[in-house]
């Protein structure tokens, strides 16, 4: 039994990642689609409705910016 605690999760491929770094519009979509559920949730903001009840949504200003971030990270970062 592996108890390397990011066992359950589907990481990325390699060729992804690197194709990723060199600006590929696909990789970087993949990229993008892998961290989507995480830079959703880091972007949840809560609101009130009319009657008072709070929910959560997300605020598209604090995703977009993320994935920006998230993007420059990318092709800032180099593979050996």
């Amino acid at each position: 039994m592996n108890n390397n605690k990011y066992s359950n999760y589907k990481h990325l491929p390699f060729d992804t990642i690197k194709a990723a770094t060199t600006g590929d519009i696909s990789a970087m979509d993949a990229v993008m689609r892998h961290f989507g559920g995480y830079i959703a949730t880091l972007s949840l903001r809560p609101i009130r409705d009319e009657d008072g009840n709070e929910r959560y949504t997300v605020d598209e200003s604090i995703r977009h910016e993320l994935e920006a971030k998230l993007a420059a990270a990318v092709l800032k970062f180099r593979v050996a």
